[in-house]
């Protein structure tokens, strides 16, 4: 028989939103916190980069899904597969309900691996990889340190993905590697952006113009890879200004997934429904959900327009606990999420970018006295170093 039970506050999600929410509610005394997620490991998945780089060991990143969750809160280990916001109930995956009074959404991003024609055959073997999951990132690092010669070709997908840049970096860090190896120049790299620009910020995409530029690297804006040929070791990259093709040869090859919202929300009442990835529909502002008062969303399943970061969330979690804590008080929302997002841009071994914007899609440094629009060796320490001790010891514990 199903088991049904009721929390006060339920979350669903246990990834970086979800237990920061759930750490700063602890912090704030709520008493009855239930975190919905059947992970048995949390990752830290900025650092994949980096393992795919061969900068970082992979095992790093993951830790005991039960050593992050706040003490005093539910861990219901199970998934969701549906949310009835006018019952307010939520489904489990074993048929189980979970009634709430008030409900954070944040079950993380979807990775749709066969919206690329011919990827999902082949991922992982003959030189195609993608640090998108944890089992292919120490992947990409051994096909990269193996390539002497041939094509590369580094990929990025249309619409809204988790951390931008990722595409990005990684093609600096192997052509960085390429470079002091001897074998960059018997190498054609190539970088497939759908974007007119190397970066959504005028003054961070002027510098990555001289990155690509000193790689030797070609550039092809506003194009997709669309299909991958695996038997002919090429790709078919499609122009989004005229739908015209190209064939690329490849040896080594990374691609970042097309990304939307989990199925199960994007066929729920909860999404936006003029959202074509299917994202909860929030208030950009308050991260209160436009139509059901008593739900939040934050992270990369909310709607809200920001880069999909762990910087954003960590800005995000404050307003949303604070706006839910009042919205149980019936007191007005007066948190307000500016945007934020910051994407550390690795552009070399040991260089990396700290691009830091807002809602206005202008610079927003929040280090004082250094100047971070340039790349930087100490940056590269913070994103090696600072950032996971940052996200272990104080994000997750909801005092950062």
């Amino acid at each position: 028989m199903a088991t049904r039970r009721h929390h006060e506050i339920v979350i669903v999600g246990g990834g970086s939103a979800g237990i920061s929410v759930a750490a700063r509610l602890m912090r704030q005394d709520a008493t009855d916190v239930a975190v919905i997620d059947p992970a048995t490991t949390h990752y830290y998945q900025p650092l994949w980069t980096l393992v795919g780089g061969g900068r970082a060991p992979v095992e790093e990143s993951a830790r005991p899904q039960a050593s992050v969750l706040p003490k005093g809160a539910t861990w219901i280990q199970q998934a969701a597969v549906e949310i009835d916001p006018d019952g307010r109930e939520i489904t489990l995956d074993d048929g189980g309900v979970v009634g709430y009074d008030y409900l954070v959404v944040c079950p993380g991003i979807q990775l749709d691996w066969d919206k690329i024609k011919g990827l999902p055959a082949t991922l992982g073997r003959d030189g195609v990889s993608s640090n998108y999951l944890y089992e292919l990132a120490p992947a990409t690092w051994n096909f990269v340190r193996n390539t002497r010669s041939g094509t590369a070709v580094f990929g990025m997908p249309a619409g809204p993905i988790k951390c931008a840049g990722a595409p990005q970096k990684i093609a600096y860090l192997a052509a960085d590697y390429w470079r002091q190896q001897g074998v960059l120049r018997n190498i054609d790299v190539h970088l497939v952006l759908p974007t007119p620009a190397m970066f959504g910020v005028k003054e961070f995409s002027d510098v990555l113009v001289g990155v690509a530029r000193r790689y030797g690297i070609t550039v092809h804006f506003e194009s997709e890879v669309t299909e991958v040929l695996p038997d002919r070791r090429e790709v078919t990259v499609t122009s989004k200004k005229d739908d015209t093709t190209q064939t690329l040869p490849y040896s080594v090859m990374h691609l970042v997934p097309p990304q939307s919202a989990p199925d199960w929300i994007k066929k729920g009442p909860l999404a936006d429904a003029g959202n074509p990835f299917g994202y909860i529909e929030i208030d950009k502002h308050t991260m209160q959900h436009s139509r059901y008062p008593n739900v939040f969303s934050l992270g990369d399943a909310g709607s809200s327009p920001n880069s999909k970061t762990g910087a954003a969330v960590r800005k995000q979690a404050p307003v949303v606990v604070e706006n839910l804590l009042a919205a149980k008080r019936g007191t007005p929302l007066t948190a307000s999420y500016d945007g934020y997002a910051s994407c550390p841009l690795t552009t070399a071994r040991r260089k990396m970018l700290l691009a830091e914007f807002d809602y206005s899609m202008k610079p927003k440094p929040s280090i004082p006295v250094i100047d971070t629009i340039k790349e930087r060796t100490d940056m590269w320490y913070l994103k090696r170093y600072g950032l996971p001790f940052l996200y272990w010891n104080l994000m997750l514990k909801g005092r950062a």
